[in-house]
């Protein structure tokens, strides 16, 4: 099929429809015109890139970058590629070419944190997650990552302060609070897990286990009593606004 009008368009016409297929003979149509078309080939790769041709990806991303070694683009779906395919070293290399053009891109600074993860480099890892957080602190992908590391290294203590910042920033990511509980439970500390794992933040965990303790009352019993004169209040909220509207 032809397709007339403005390259760009048509290729963010095709991205919306999702027809990897034809974006991939579309572009290879513009090599043919250009065989250094940057347009056509980055197009190439991410569209190989979303039907698992991983090894087709970095061929094109490697076309770029023999033009321009440091082209972001090209770099990142390199990444991807090479993720994917575990090659975790050639990972390690793009992040750092990535990092020679721009030092504060949190995002090459995680996904080499990630890579040097899985090669086992935890506290290298470490440190490319706090690179990340000098940046921005409250960067939850960061954050998650380094705490997940922590507790792979039984620093569970120091992980717990991790994910209950992450709670804290971002309370729907609700890995953080699941991941503080078995921190806890590693611990030995089957209160704060409990607790944790309804989802309360390390300071409500400590004034609850004090409340607890002036009524002489087990964590569990306590938390059970105030759930059930919550859920008795606001049957009476509602109760009493039936009976408003009766009136």
């Amino acid at each position: 099929m032809s397709y007339l009008g403005n390259p760009i368009d048509v290729i963010k016409k095709l991205y919306t429809e999702q027809k990897w297929h034809e974006i991939f003979t579309f572009c290879q149509n513009m090599l043919e015109s250009d065989p250094k078309d940057l347009v056509a080939l980055q197009n190439i790769a991410t569209a190989l890139l979303q039907v698992g041709k991983y090894d087709d990806v970095i061929y094109y991303c490697d076309t770029v970058l023999q033009m321009n070694p440091l082209d972001e683009y090209a770099l990142k779906n390199k990444i991807f590629a090479l993720e994917r395919l575990k090659k975790y070293d050639q990972v390690i290399l793009c992040c750092d070419k990535l990092l020679e053009k721009n030092q504060n891109d949190s995002w090459t600074l995680d996904s080499k944190g990630l890579a040097l993860n899985e090669l086992n480099r935890h506290e290298e890892a470490i440190s490319s997650y706090d690179a990340s957080l000098k940046i921005d602190p409250n960067n939850t992908t960061a954050l998650m990552n380094k705490a997940i590391t922590l507790s792979y290294l039984q620093r569970h203590a120091d992980a717990i302060q991790i994910y209950d910042k992450v709670q804290f920033i971002d309370g729907t990511i609700k890995e953080a609070c699941l991941a503080k509980s078995d921190a806890y439970t590693k611990l030995g500390k089957t209160d704060e897990a409990f607790l944790a794992a309804q989802g309360l933040l390390v300071t409500d965990i400590i004034k609850f286990k004090e409340k607890a303790a002036e009524k002489k009352m087990r964590v569990f019993d306590y938390y059970c009593l105030n759930e059930f004169l919550e859920i008795e209040k606001r049957e009476k909220q509602h109760q009493e606004k039936l009976d408003s509207k009766s009136n």
